[in-house]
């Protein structure tokens, strides 16, 4: 009983650390160009829509192309050398744009190279995870990348907010601290590494048996015969899918078994990324503006947003992510999230914003509020958690690393497109916004029906060697 508590302690103990690259990610998210920046780069407000969406996108580039470095990268120095090579790139990046530079293409460049590092962190998270996790864990501690993020949007919001009301927009500091604080997550990545063990699966590929084996013996505080056994399990496991397709070459990704699970971990993300969830994250300053005016309101209105995302994720995790089906979460999510955002335009069309912050916020602006936040509550109820432990748990060791480098970029590319055309979206749709995320939730919900394998309480090993199929039996295996 003692080493199966300490066991969950030092799994709870990795999740956390690997995953404050979600915190990274979410806390990057969420950091707004504020007044003071605009005046110390000496551009005009004809130019923000612009200078905001590269100032995202170019970001995600960055992480989209470090997508494909990670997967040689992480292949050749492991789990934890990676993340830490990650962690230190993303600093660098961070503090060239910390300092004031008067330059904006000084800015882009450095936020290419953060965008680097990050790409890199979110590759390399599910995969550490999914591979030390025991089964009973790995969707919940898999979770924790999501929730973690949310907590990273969460501080910036709050943070931009204190910054905008307590600072001077005429003060650098006012810009620099909320981009400054972004070094201190990407630190504790990095030398959080130093207190884990490399990845038991990777190890056993390279054929460090007797590290394999101290590994999983730190993860799993025990060294009975239940752990001998899945060592061998996992020893067995490597070594089969080593022989069987020695000599990897990456048109084994387009073939048969491993081109759907490709394919699916594509799907995932970009559903991910069309549910709108991420659009809100980065502008939700500006989609509250259509609801609450302009003003400082909208910042206001925008941390609450984040500490909605907060609780409802961290209840999700803690209390569900290993209670539902992975299907039935992503399913009733999208149908959730749909109705929200169609039945949200319906009112934004019907009761436009006023002009001007006013006194009181109107009762069917407090509707739309609730409406988005019960949108955000379903998205961290299925498809903000759900796909990083999904995605990871898809792919045989053989295709891993590429499987979720592909999956991941995906969302990275579709990150980058979002954040590039969402702020011309709510300049020129308005309303309508609200609408086109609404319809492709209703799509999301159909795609998961119909094409995603259940993969909760299976290990790894089993459901690399099942079919992927929507409704396959648990025997029905690749033959």
């Amino acid at each position: 009983m003692k080493g199966l508590t300490l066991g969950k302690i030092r799994a709870y103990w990795l999740g956390s650390v690997v995953c404050f690259g979600g915190f990274l990610f979410g806390y990057d998210s969420g950091v707004l160009t504020l007044a003071s920046f605009q005046g110390d780069y000496r551009y005009g407000s004809g130019t923000g829509t612009r200078t905001n969406s590269l100032s995202v996108g170019l970001q995600q580039l960055g992480a989209f192309v470090a997508c494909f470095i990670a997967w040689p990268l992480t292949d050749k120095v492991g789990r934890k050398k990676a993340l830490m090579l990650s962690a230190a790139v993303f600093t660098i990046g961070a503090i060239i744009q910390t300092i004031n530079t008067h330059s904006l293409t000084a800015f882009y460049i450095a936020r290419v190279i953060a965008g680097l590092g990050l790409g890199a962190a979110t590759v390399v998270v599910p995969m550490f995870n999914s591979e030390m996790m025991p089964k009973e864990l790995r969707g919940q501690v898999g979770s924790f990348f999501q929730w973690f993020y949310t907590f990273g949007i969460f501080v910036s919001y709050f943070v931009d907010y204190g910054v905008a009301r307590g600072i001077s927009t005429h003060r650098s500091a006012q810009w620099q601290i909320p981009i400054g604080l972004q070094i201190a997550p990407a630190a504790f990545l990095g030398f959080g590494m130093l207190t884990l063990p490399e990845s038991t699966r990777w190890l056993t590929k390279k054929g460090r048996h007797d590290e394999a084996w101290e590994s999983l013996q730190w993860i799993r505080a025990d060294s009975s015969q239940i752990t001998m056994e899945e060592m061998e399990e996992i020893r067995l496991g490597v070594e089969m899918e080593a022989i069987a397709t020695e000599g990897f070459q990456f048109k084994e990704l387009l073939q048969g078994e491993n081109f759907k699970r490709v394919l699916a971990a594509f799907a995932v993300f970009t559903a991910q990324q069309a549910t709108g969830a991420t659009a809100f994250a980065y502008f939700g300053p500006q989609y509250f503006k259509l609801i609450v005016g302009s003003g400082d309101r909208s910042l206001l209105v925008t941390a609450i947003f984040g500490a909605v995302k907060v609780v409802a994720c961290g209840i999700f995790v803690l209390g569900f992510s290993e209670r539902l089906s992975r299907r039935q979460v992503l399913i009733g999510g999208a149908i959730v999230m749909s109705a929200c955002q169609i039945t949200t335009a319906a009112v934004v069309k019907s009761f436009p914003a006023p002009a001007e912050q006013q006194a009181t916020v109107s009762p069917p602006a407090i509707a739309t509020i609730a409406l988005i936040y019960l949108f955000v509550v379903a998205y961290n109820f299925s498809w903000g958690p759900m796909p990083w432990p999904y995605v990871s748990e898809i792919f045989s060791a053989r295709i891993r690393e590429p499987g979720i480098a592909i999956g991941v970029a995906s969302q990275w590319l579709w990150n980058f497109v979002f954040s590039l055309t969402t702020p011309y979206m709510i300049a020129s749709l308005g309303w309508g916004t609200f609408l086109v995320w609404g319809i492709f939730d209703l799509v999301i919900a159909c795609f998961t029906f119909f094409l995603l394998k259940e993969t909760r309480g299976l290990s790894l090993e089993h459901i690399a060697k099942s079919r992927f199929r929507a409704h396959s039996s648990s025997d029905d295996s690749v033959k």
